[in-house]
């Protein structure tokens, strides 16, 4: 698992990227998918995200192994390609998708529980905010005793929620029924899902969600320990997803129908199995599901303290994040995440926001993160920096850099203005913290550029909070 001196091998690595990849997601992609797109459409949106994900997994693995000086992953490469402001940006967008993810998690786990014990209803009632604040604490100090025993223990439950996925789709490859699947291709039947474009694009963003985690190992790249073993952990752990993804996915699509699976509730892998099997079969769902979800939420709480930690060694964030415990966990980044997390759970009993919408938000504010990731690898072979001796890789490298940065715009467009402007209203407040780190260290807050950006941050948050206050924004 990991050596005496507590470094992560590829195996833990590997699990770090799968684990926070696989968690709540998957289990609800029948239905998310077919909501927003038709067979022929899920086929495209599939095909775009695999190469624009791959092209990305791969950037994470050409600056892994570039810049080995680099560690704490997506922030970094922000913050060397883009001056400081852009890498705070990361850093907070990351964290604060990470996070805001974990709340979804608790929101869909509850809700998955509520299958069991009505009490919970969809995970946002009084009984679901009570216990998911009780399991958030319990994760909480469970982290605090260690980040190698954390890491361990998400070995296990990774393992554990894949075999449900490797039961659903054997099952369901002998329950495929060809007609079904080719029934109504291009959803003409449902007017509702727009043009095959539009239904392209509405799945792209779910599609996007399955996938955030995947810059996983890069995010512990200081606690490999290989170096090289961290671009293998992100490919390996890519297409090993990608694999059970399309599955799901698409085999479900030949069991019930694209308006059938529409209507179901989520997590809607578990009525796609007991349509086939009956009760037993959302009962095995329904359990993987909760292991899977307590394995995820024990992936991002640990990515969510380490991205702070990371940020704050370099003065990127305050020192006050920087601070271990006794067991070299970062305490002080885990309490204000685990804070954050709390205080969202409280708010989703007064506002309607589901599973999806909260996934949505989480998603976009992880797209800026990206987006520099891609733009920084480009960057790099643009100007040849580290290619001295390789240029045929260089070429290589420019090739899949433009493809990852063509894509992560693409996914911008694809998440619509009113979640960027509800991110605009996240980003803006971070500025306190990047304005106590520069104070820090005695450097002017912003440079002229910095400047410009931030004042266009705030405009958008300005619109953002009017927006909700007069209605046309909701949550």
């Amino acid at each position: 698992m990991s050596d005496s001196s507590g470094k992560l091998k590829l195996g833990a690595l590997v699990a770090l990227v799968v684990g926070s990849m696989i968690g709540g997601g998957i289990f609800s992609l029948p239905q998310n998918m077919a909501a927003s797109a038709g067979v022929g459409a899920v086929l495209i949106g599939w095909a775009i995200t695999a190469v624009g994900m791959l092209t990305l997994a791969f950037v994470f693995q050409t600056l892994a192994n570039r810049k080995p000086d680099l560690d704490g992953g997506v922030y970094a490469y922000a913050k060397a390609g883009f001056g400081d402001y852009m890498g705070f940006s990361s850093a907070w967008g990351y964290w604060i998708s990470a996070w805001l993810g974990n709340v979804g998690y608790f929101v869909l786990l509850f809700s998955t529980l509520g299958y069991f014990f009505p009490v919970f209803g969809e995970g946002n009632t009084p009984a679901a905010v009570i216990g998911a604040s009780i399991l958030l604490w319990a994760v909480h100090f469970l982290v605090l005793r260690g980040i190698k025993e954390a890491a361990f223990i998400n070995l296990v439950t990774t393992v554990a929620k894949v075999v449900p996925l490797v039961l659903f789709a054997l099952i369901c490859l002998f329950a495929f029924k060809l007609d079904v699947f080719t029934a109504d291709i291009w959803a003409v039947g449902t007017p509702e899902l727009g043009s095959v474009m539009n239904q392209v694009r509405n799945m792209m963003l779910v599609t996007v969600w399955v996938f955030i985690g995947i810059e996983g190992a890069s995010i512990f790249s200081s606690r490999a320990e290989k170096r090289s073993d961290v671009g293998k952990a992100t490919v390996i752990g890519f297409v090993t997803v990608l694999l059970f993804l399309v599955l799901v996915n698409v085999l479900s699509l030949g069991v019930m129908t694209q308006p059938e699976l529409a209507k179901l509730q989520n997590p809607s892998m578990a009525a796609v199995l007991e349509h086939v099997v009956g009760h037993w079969g959302a009962v095995l769902i329904s359990v993987g599901l909760i292991i899977s979800l307590l394995g995820a939420l024990l992936s991002w709480v640990l990515l969510c303290a380490e991205i702070m930690f990371a940020a704050a060694k370099d003065h990127t964030m305050p020192e006050f994040l920087r601070r271990e415990n006794a067991n070299h966990v970062p305490a002080n980044a885990l309490w204000l995440t685990n804070a954050m997390v709390q205080i969202f759970l409280v708010i989703t009993l007064f506002s309607n926001s589901t599973y999806l919408s909260l996934i949505y938000l989480a998603t976009s504010m992880i797209l800026v993160p990206y987006l520099w990731s891609a733009a920084y690898a480009f960057l790099l072979a643009w100007r040849s920096e580290t290619y001295e001796q390789a240029l045929a890789e260089r070429k290589k490298d420019l090739i899949i850099g433009g493809i990852a940065l063509l894509y992560a715009i693409w996914l911008l467009y694809a998440g619509g203005v009113k979640y960027l402007l509800l991110s605009a209203l996240l980003y803006a407040p971070g500025a306190i913290l990047f304005a106590k780190a520069k104070r820090e260290v005695g450097q002017p807050i912003f440079t002229s550029v910095e400047k410009l950006i931030f004042a266009a941050v705030v405009a958008g948050a300005l619109v953002a909070a009017y927006g909700l206050y007069d209605g046309f924004l909701t949550l």
